[in-house]
């Protein structure tokens, strides 16, 4: 579950200022399909990784500007970017499945960025190389929510935005920072999905979004704003990993795995908003 854990790591910059990015899991995918078919077109593999990278940030400064400069509110216009995003990529596909490249194929060398595929080298064949990865970029975002000026006005946006301003602080360079932030780690959760599934379809991304948050409110980043943490992310996301593996192998069905999930979040919100009553 990468891919997930890369898009909860975004997203939590996002829930930090007290806003909320629905668009993610749409955007995953939506960018993974723009990559591919320039890739079909001849494009070479690094362009493509850095296509799908530049589309994700767009779509993150796209949110950042119609919340911050234009006020809409961040459910309704995350909630648009989302169904602008599933729409794109059925346009750019042609609602047809990408298929990237495997084995010994030209460019199929970037699935050893999340696992290793090929005997002989440094690692052994599987090596969870993606789980590296995860770790640099949760260690570096943890730095920059934590022990940076950018992190440190995230927060002070989502514990009081108006105090924040009045302080000279630019809310808005800094709260469309956050959703691009967020765009970014979507385009990686794409590149993640397709490294391991090897295709993207029009249709996916439904529902990764909720995963995502899911992930980060359980891991203790208040939707109220004000209070994040990436470390607390990760762990939320292995709990969300672990309960998705193990409900098959106690034979509890996928729709009841949703319901579950569900009262999960729902009681992870709950118990912040105790937490911020007996702090209040």
């Amino acid at each position: 579950a990468y891919y997930v854990a890369f898009m909860a790591i975004g997203v939590t910059f996002v829930i930090a200022t007290g806003g909320i990015d629905l668009s993610i899991g749409t955007v995953a995918i939506c960018c993974a399909l723009i990559g591919g078919t320039l890739m079909e077109k001849g494009l070479a593999m690094p362009l493509v990784l850095l296509v799908i990278l530049l589309c994700g940030s767009l779509f993150g400064l796209i949110n950042g500007i119609l919340v911050s400069r234009l006020g809409l509110p961040a459910f309704i216009a995350t909630l648009g970017t989302m169904m602008v995003s599933r729409g794109l990529g059925s346009i750019v596909s042609k609602t047809k499945t990408i298929s990237f490249p495997q084995g010994s194929a030209n460019g199929a060398w970037f699935r050893e960025i999340f696992m290793i595929t090929k005997e002989g080298g440094p690692l052994p064949k599987n090596f969870p190389t993606g789980f590296l990865l995860l770790a640099v970029c949760a260690v570096i975002m943890a730095v920059v929510l934590n022990k940076t000026k950018t992190g440190r006005y995230i927060l002070s946006i989502g514990s009081n935005k108006e105090a924040t301003r009045l302080s000279g602080i630019n809310v808005k360079k800094y709260e469309t920072l956050a959703y691009v932030f967020s765009g970014f780690f979507a385009a990686l959760a794409g590149i993640a999905y397709v490294a391991v599934f090897s295709t993207a379809q029009p249709n996916t991304g439904n529902g990764f979004e909720l995963d995502a948050i899911a992930g980060v409110v359980i891991g203790g980043t208040s939707l109220s704003g004000g209070v994040g943490s990436i470390v607390g992310t990760i762990i939320g996301v292995f709990i969300m990993t672990v309960l998705k593996i193990g409900f098959p192998y106690i034979g509890v069905q996928s729709h009841y795995q949703l319901f579950i999930t569900g009262i999960i979040l729902v009681f992870a919100v709950y118990m912040d908003i105790l937490n911020r009553k007996r702090k209040g």
